[in-house]
């Protein structure tokens, strides 16, 4: 009997090799992906999901936020969806048309659609100065956005090219890890 098995063992060693030696798939800018927050107290809340379309080298994307997790804030005359913790975290949607695409080297229209304020739950009004801008990273299990500091006010008019990303690495800064009460976004 362990005569017959001695080729099976042989062929299923081989499959295993081979499988292993394949690399794993590239995570798709493709479906219905979770959006998480996470904080520094080591809370995840999801707060909604991305639609994407591939479309060729690009996909579309239509994001969805959950307004049941979301409290609604009227901040400077103006209502605001937010997230409310050791800080008030509100989405702040980027209010021009763009083309709402991204690709694996490019995801910077989706950055711009997921920009918030945060404030001290005592502050009153919306200070746009304190805007997160998260930076998103492609890993093997999907998106992680970084927060860095934005000036908000920066989009109160529209930009000369509709076409080109406001906020580029010049006017973006640099926060200190875990200074800021939700310390990273991901998208899985």
């Amino acid at each position: 009997m362990t005569l017959h098995l001695r080729p099976l063992v042989s062929l299923l060693s081989g499959l295993f090799a081979i499988a292993a030696a394949m690399p794993a798939t590239a995570w798709e800018l493709a479906g219905s992906k979770l959006i998480t927050v996470h904080t520094r107290d080591g809370q995840s809340i999801a707060i909604g999901h991305v639609d994407f379309t591939p479309k060729g080298e690009h996909s579309s994307f239509k994001l969805n936020l959950d307004h049941a997790k979301l409290k609604d804030f009227f901040l400077s005359m103006k209502e605001f969806k937010c997230l409310e913790g050791e800080e008030i975290h509100c989405h702040v949607p980027y209010p021009y048309a763009n083309p709402g695409t991204v690709s694996r080297t490019d995801l910077r229209w989706l950055e711009h659609s997921l920009l918030f304020l945060y404030k001290q739950p005592k502050d009153f009004g919306a200070r746009l100065w304190n805007g997160l801008y998260y930076e998103m990273a492609l890993t093997e299990k999907g998106l992680v956005g970084t927060p860095q500091a934005v000036d908000l006010a920066l989009i109160g008019a529209p930009p000369a090219d509709t076409s080109i990303p406001p906020y580029g690495p010049a006017e973006r800064s640099e926060i200190s890890p875990g200074s800021r009460w939700i310390r990273s976004l991901s998208i899985e």
